[in-house]
């Protein structure tokens, strides 16, 4: 009988630290993965643009949960109490809310962003600003903060219950996240259903208008004429023509996107958001109305899967863009970008290069001439040829995240 009991005890301690190394493992991504981005935003030159300081506020919120949210979630639900007094437990639920709320409405910012970038890419630069950005950033953490810390210091997100559990003839604190109906529904609608509805949306036209301009994206090359002498201009047309039965033939232009990969990218972005948030916000909704409905154990299951989204986002929304995997390296290797090369890519082609600079869409035609090479700016080129960079921002923001999956 003893023995039988010891043979527990250890399946039960081995189970523990099993889940306590993984629920490790899962944190340190988080954090890791999270700090990655922030470090590559702020000292890469090319990654500091208007669309990416959303995704610095992804990556600070999702950095929040890992290590206000679940560093805590691990600690308590590893012993099966809470430890860190009554007081702090009320504080952590309100940064589990806010945080969470604040990491689902920045991915919502995010789509919208890339909807607006595709919309009217012409137009993108003159209504999402610095200032723009920087306020609905601003709005969004404000609204997560009131949603959560002031209903939850109010005292208003539980119903009365006392703060202890028996075990084995001794009672323990516990901390939870018990919550109202009322609250229950109107934090999940405000926090996840409404951001769901409208990402969803978004992304369906997103994959439309990808399925649009797929032709003229594999058709971005155009031939070039480039001032220069009399004797030289024949040349000249004759490499650009071929270089755009080459590109033609072979799809490799730099903003090429197929219907495959965008349904990829569609399928990834939110398959992993739904799988990760649905689950948990329909069994809160449940665990509110009926509070033995959800056994314990399932109801943290599917609160560490929501969690793992924050360890998720940085993988899907950078380590997919070549721009985020250079800079990742630089970082990792502990070599000093070369900035007079960030933000731009390049494809050589019988001694000719073309440079695309993914902020501002400007085409840069290197040619050689008399053995060196002049540069030519977007301005020396026809108005086909920057109609058709710019009305192919889509490739920007679902191709090249897709490019390398």
């Amino acid at each position: 009988m003893e023995r039988d009991i010891s043979d527990q005890d250890t399946v039960t301690m081995m189970s523990i630290l099993l889940v306590g190394v993984f629920l490790s493992l899962l944190i340190f991504l988080s954090v890791a993965g999270n700090i990655l981005v922030c470090i590559a935003i702020y000292t890469d030159r090319g990654l500091r643009r208007i669309g990416n300081l959303f995704l610095a506020s992804l990556a600070i919120a999702d950095l929040f949960v890992a290590s206000l949210v679940m560093t805590f979630a691990g600690v308590n639900d590893l012993l099966g109490y809470w430890i860190f007094g009554s007081k702090f437990c009320d504080t952590w639920i309100a940064f589990d809310v806010m945080c969470s709320t604040a990491s689902i409405l920045n991915l919502c910012a995010i789509s919208l962003d890339r909807y607006i970038h595709i919309k009217d890419p012409l137009r993108y630069g003159r209504w999402v600003t610095r200032r723009v950005a920087l306020a609905t950033i601003a709005t969004i953490w404000l609204l997560a903060a009131l949603i959560s810390f002031v209903p939850i210091m109010l005292g208003l997100h539980r119903p009365s219950q006392p703060f202890t559990i028996e075990s084995g003839g001794q009672n323990y604190p516990t901390c939870a996240l018990d919550l109202t109906p009322t609250y229950a529904v109107v934090s999940s609608c405000i926090s996840f259903y409404v951001p769901c509805i409208v990402m969803l949306g978004i992304y369906c036209r997103l994959y439309c208008y990808a399925q649009k301009h797929v032709k003229s994206i594999r058709a971005i090359t155009r031939p070039i004429d480039i001032p220069n002498s009399t004797s030289k201009k024949k040349t000249m047309k004759q490499k650009n023509k071929a270089l755009h039965i080459h590109l033609h033939n072979h799809q490799s232009s730099p903003y090429h996107v197929s219907d495959h990969k965008a349904a990829v990218t569609v399928g990834i972005i939110m398959g992993v958001f739904l799988i990760c948030w649905v689950p948990f916000f329909c069994i809160n909704i449940v665990a509110a109305f009926c509070k033995t409905c959800i056994p314990d154990i399932t109801f943290k299951i599917l609160t560490w899967l929501g969690y793992s989204n924050s360890a998720f986002n940085p993988i899907i929304y950078s380590i997919f863009n070549t721009e985020f995997r250079e800079a990742f390296k630089r970082i990792l290797t502990a070599r000093y970008p070369d900035w007079c090369k960030c933000g731009y890519q390049s494809v050589a082609l019988n001694n000719e290069k073309y440079v695309t600079d993914y902020g501002t869409k400007t085409l840069v035609v290197n040619a050689r001439r008399n053995g060196s090479f002049g540069e030519f700016s977007s301005e020396h080129l026809s108005c086909e040829s920057v109609r058709q960079t710019r009305v192919n921002s889509a490739a920007d923001v679902l191709g090249d995240d897709v490019s390398d999956i």
